[in-house]
């Protein structure tokens, strides 16, 4: 993911730069300026589009994973149905409190489902964990597993996300007159960050 973000910023850089060596005559197939900045503008939609939808795919699975948890709980004795109901209710509620690229602006939307989140992976992993059939039951182990490692993905996938939002939001702010004069278009708003990454 990095390397893709890098190449990209790399390859709008020497097109910048190619473009300010332009003669006045040369032939109309060369990119002028417009064509450089939009060309780079659509790589860095792109590029965050690509991280993002990798994030939330992979928070995605994480949920199916605590579904299917929740399955193999239900399907052994040892663990309370009642509270395995509550811990249902509480998933198929998680969704519904995830932030989008522009409710992420607002910092107590992204909080809320961070707590709700960490919250229940915990209690669902405490809970696995706790009986001795745990110890005899590779299926549940798994999920475990594959749930602990996917909620520790999580700040990764943030930094890489707040690391090309950044760069993206820069590139904007240098460039903001000459992209008016190329479009209008809302899209060319600053994006908002997690705030995994320092702006310096």
């Amino acid at each position: 993911m990095k390397y893709f973000a890098s190449l990209f910023i790399l390859l709008c850089a020497i097109a910048l730069v190619n473009c300010g060596k332009q003669k006045p005559d040369a032939v109309q197939t060369e990119f002028t300026k417009a064509d450089s900045l939009m060309d780079c503008y659509l790589a860095y939609q792109d590029s965050i589009l690509q991280s993002w939808n990798v994030m939330i795919n992979d928070d995605n699975q994480k949920i199916n994973s605590m579904h299917n948890l929740l399955h193999e709980l239900f399907m052994t004795a040892a663990y309370d149905r009642d509270l395995l109901r509550t811990y249902e209710g509480q998933l198929d509620h998680l969704a519904g409190l995830r932030y989008t690229q522009l409710t992420m602006g607002n910092v107590d939307v992204v909080e809320e489902y961070d707590f709700a989140s960490e919250a229940l992976v915990a209690e669902l992993l405490s809970l696995a964990e706790s009986k001795a059939e745990f110890a005899s039951n590779p299926t549940i182990q798994n999920l475990v597993e594959v749930i602990r490692m996917a909620d520790q993905r999580v700040y990764n996938y943030r930094e890489e996300y707040d690391s090309i939002v950044l760069k993206y939001n820069n590139f904007l702010r240098m460039n903001r007159t000459h992209l008016q004069e190329i479009s209008q278009s809302d899209s060319m708003l600053e994006k908002h960050l997690f705030q995994m990454v320092s702006p310096d």
